[in-house]
């Protein structure tokens, strides 16, 4: 557990400093995510010093932890009481913190079935660009009477305030888990997936890639065997390390250097972006290497009714993520103006006009 020592006031008067003085400050923990959206700039301020579990209730299946915690040591902490953070959060680089998860609001291959950051965050303790610690939330789920404010700072990649704590709700880890694959020549296997799914199988996380279609299965060997025999799925051994590399994208899908999109459709949509896709969530994220233009892969995906991401490499400098709708944008620019006015934190990260 985390000793007594609170160094809020601390990066409290540094962000009172940057505020008084209008000057730019760059947020920084492990840096696992640096890659993720656009070049922030200004002064960095490093987060990783102010790290700590502050609570932690297994019965009630919440954690709280300052933001710089890193991943790693709150896992190990939930492992001895057999129990996960469910939206199965990327390690990138083996590093990453509960700070950074929650602000890049990334999910591993788990997220449809264990739910998104948003959906966990029970409640932050949050040093705003004007100086100001406030708490949102708290640590059940039925607390908040009106609009949940905590929520907001799942994927606004820091520039709404510095996380200084957050309060997370945790799971049981399955006691079982196990791989099974199916090969298929239809380019989009929804329709084995959707009945795979109507049918309460226990899937944990899905990955296809051309033909090849692997299910993470949570259940003991009983239900294995007769999930295999009545669907004819292959069994595959000792896949931990797999959907692992997937979750931190080390698989050699991965390793090319040109732009890797991340793009957000309905199971159902058939996307013929014209290179190789691997789809995780149910067919519902998938990931595209290409060269091609942004404004020809963001209509590619509009036309099924998702949303795009440049996710890695590529030009920074430009718009990464998908352009938001005028009303949207106005709602993003008024919470800006209420959490950072003075514009210290992040700027042009998320866009280039916040």
């Amino acid at each position: 557990m985390a000793s007594d020592r609170d160094d809020a006031r601390q990066l409290q008067a540094l962000v009172l400093d940057a505020c008084h003085a209008k000057r730019r400050l760059r947020l920084v923990g492990s840096n696992s995510k640096g890659f993720y959206g656009r070049v922030a700039e200004g002064e960095t301020l490093s987060l990783s010093d102010h790290r700590g579990v502050v609570s932690y209730a297994p019965t009630e299946l919440v954690i709280t932890a300052r933001g710089g915690t890193p991943l790693v040591e709150i896992e190990r902490l939930l492992a001895e009481k057999e129990q996960m953070l469910p939206f199965e959060p990327p390690h990138f680089n083996g590093g990453g913190t509960i700070g950074g998860a929650v602000a890049a609001g990334l999910s591993g291959p788990r997220r449809p079935w264990g739910g998104a950051p948003r959906d966990l965050l029970l409640g932050i303790k949050l040093l705003d660009g004007r100086g100001r610690i406030l708490n949102f939330g708290g640590q059940v789920m039925k607390n908040v009477a009106g609009y949940d404010l905590s929520r907001l700072m799942a994927g606004a990649l820091g520039t709404l305030g510095i996380l200084l704590e957050v309060s997370v709700k945790v799971l049981p880890k399955p006691p079982q888990e196990h791989t099974l694959m199916f090969f298929s020549e239809d380019r989009n296997p929804w329709k084995v997936m959707r009945d795979l799914l109507g049918k309460a199988i226990p899937i944990t996380a899905t990955c296809s890639q051309g033909k090849r279609h692997k299910l993470r299965l949570a259940c003991n060997e009983r239900r294995l065997k007769q999930i295999q025999t009545t669907h004819g799925l292959e069994t595959i051994e000792n896949q931990q390390e797999f959907w692992q590399a997937l979750r931190d994208q080390e698989l050699d899908f991965f390793q090319c250097k040109a732009p890797l999109w991340r793009i957000s459709l309905p199971p159902a949509a058939v996307l013929d972006p014209g290179n190789e896709t691997l789809n995780e969530w149910a067919n519902a994220q998938r990931w595209l290497v290409s060269e091609r233009p942004a404004e020809e892969i963001r209509a590619l995906a509009e036309e099924q009714t998702g949303h795009a991401t440049l996710f890695r490499y590529g030009d920074r400098s430009g718009e990464l993520f998908h352009p938001l709708q005028p009303r949207l944008a106005e709602i993003q620019r008024q919470l800006k103006q209420v959490f950072d006015p003075n514009g210290i934190f992040n700027p042009g990260r998320h866009y280039s006009h916040y």
